[in-house]
């Protein structure tokens, strides 16, 4: 089953060029407001016990949307990871588990790539998708996701434009590789980092 030969630089780079179209700023400007604020009415009148949907200053289907969207991705429960033999074995050794896989929303792809960070390891080793006992970079924890079946290279795609916008918001102006491999990063910032890009994108409905 052939499939796309993809490095951490190159996810890094598309996710750069991602994040600066004028469509994902659309995206992702006002992300956090779910409904807009409500004008100030003069003096309505009360409203009967029997009609409280005239108590609501926004419909209830954008109520309903709204909630949704706010709520947090379910975490990944579907095949466990391959053990630590499974996480040093070269990825294409695992590409059947992509068959009759579907697509998944970025912050379900994130959450199976902050497991396979979690199980297999994190590494800061430059320009390097695993080291020799199978940890990866946040990169490289992505596209193993990816090729272990959790989400098409667009979703990829999409989840490292989310992850530069929680870099940007927490002040770093870089790429992911460089932010994962400066010194003194350590495995529970790297966690961290996925943790609040997972409730970025949720809370986007991503």
């Amino acid at each position: 089953m052939a499939t796309a030969v993809l490095t951490p630089d190159q996810l890094d780079g598309q996710a750069a060029r991602l994040h600066d179209t004028q469509a994902w700023q659309q995206i992702v400007t006002g992300w956090e407001h779910t409904a807009a604020e409500p004008t100030p009415a003069l003096a309505p009148a009360p409203a009967r016990v029997s009609d409280w949907r005239g108590m609501l200053s926004v419909p209830v289907d954008q109520l309903i949307d709204d909630t949704l969207r706010a709520l947090p991705a379910p975490p990944p429960h579907e095949r466990p990871l391959p053990g630590r033999l499974g996480a040093m074995l070269p990825d294409r050794v695992h590409l059947w588990r992509r068959v009759g896989q579907s697509d998944l929303r970025p912050s379900v792809h994130l959450g199976h790539a902050r497991q396979i960070l979690a199980e297999w390891g994190w590494q800061n080793t430059p320009y390097r998708l695993r080291n020799a006992r199978g940890a990866r970079c946040v990169c490289g924890a992505m596209i193993s996701a990816h090729r272990l079946g959790y989400g098409s290279l667009d979703t990829v795609d999409r989840a490292g434009a989310w992850l530069i916008t929680e870099l940007r918001a927490q002040g770093w102006p870089g790429l992911i590789g460089p932010w994962n491999r400066h010194p003194g990063r350590t495995a529970a910032d790297a966690l961290a980092l996925v943790d609040a890009t997972i409730r970025r994108a949720s809370l986007a409905g991503q």
